[in-house]
C-alpha cells in the first residue's frame, strides 16, 4: 500500500480541490467517509472543519474550502509525510534557457519540479514551493546555471522578487546537460534533470541587493 494520505470528506467542492492537488503532485491517497477506519500505514488525513470531529487520525489537516489555501496545505502535507515541523535546508536549482528547468529539493528530496517559460512563471513556482517556509529556521539557497546569457536577467529578477534571507548562487553548467533522444517530452525531462544537477553543485554567492536595501538606515 503506497497511500499515506486519506481524504476524508463528503463535501464535493473540498474533495475536488484536495484530490486535484494531490494528483498534480503525485501524492498517493485514499478516499474515506469521515469516521471510516483504515490501515495504520495512512500517516495523516485531510478533512474539513465541519467534519474534523469525525476524523480520528493522529494527524489531521483541515481544509477550509478556499482554493487560495492549497499551497499552504500542500506544504504541510509534504512536511507531515516526512515527520518534520520544518525542513533543515532547501535548495532550488534553475537551468536557464528557452525552457527554464526548476527543481526544489528539501532535505535531499525533490518536492517540486517544473519547466517554466518566462521569469514570472519561474518566480511564481519558486514562491509557491517556498510558501510557509520560516527563513529564520530553514536556510534557502537558489542556484542558477550560467550556461546561457539569460541567466543574468533571471538572476536580477530573482534578487528583486525573493526574500532577502534567500542565498543566491551562480553555478557552472559544464557537464549538467546530458544527451537524450530529441523529442518534446525528453527535452522537458532534460531541463529538470539539469536543474537537479545544478542544485547539487557548489556555486559562487551573489551579493543580494534586496538584503542590502533592507538593512539600509534609510529603510
Amino acid at each position: 500500500m503506497k497511500e499515506k494520505v486519506a481524504v476524508a470528506t463528503l463535501h464535493g467542492k473540498a474533495y475536488f480541490f484536495i484530490v486535484n492537488m494531490l494528483k498534480e503532485h503525485n501524492i498517493p491517497f485514499i478516499s474515506l467517509v469521515p469516521g471510516q477506519a483504515t490501515s495504520s500505514k495512512v500517516k495523516l488525513a485531510i478533512t474539513t472543519s465541519e467534519e474534523q470531529n469525525k476524523v480520528a487520525f493522529e494527524r489531521v489537516l483541515v481544509f477550509h474550502g478556499q482554493e487560495s489555501e492549497l499551497d499552504d496545505l500542500l506544504g504541510e502535507v509534504r512536511k507531515q509525510l516526512r515527520g518534520k515541523e520544518a525542513y533543515e535546508k532547501v535548495i532550488v536549482g534553475i537551468d536557464p534557457g528557452e525552457a527554464i528547468g526548476l527543481a526544489v529539493i528539501a532535505d535531499g528530496k525533490i518536492i517540486e519540479e517544473d519547466n517554466c517559460y518566462n521569469s514570472h512563471e519561474l518566480i511564481t513556482s519558486i514562491k509557491r514551493s517556498l510558501k510557509g517556509i520560516n527563513y529564520q529556521v530553514t536556510p534557502v539557497t537558489v542556484k542558477i546555471g550560467n550556461g546561457t546569457p539569460i541567466y543574468h536577467d533571471l538572476l536580477e529578477d530573482l534578487d528583486y522578487a525573493l526574500p532577502g534571507r534567500v542565498i543566491l548562487e551562480v553555478v557552472s553548467e559544464a557537464g549538467t546537460n546530458y544527451p537524450l533522444k530529441e523529442n518534446r517530452h525528453s527535452r522537458k525531462i532534460r531541463h529538470i534533470s539539469s536543474a537537479i544537477h545544478i542544485a547539487g553543485r557548489m556555486g559562487s554567492s551573489v551579493q543580494r541587493r534586496r538584503a542590502i536595501a533592507a538593512n539600509s538606515p534609510s529603510q
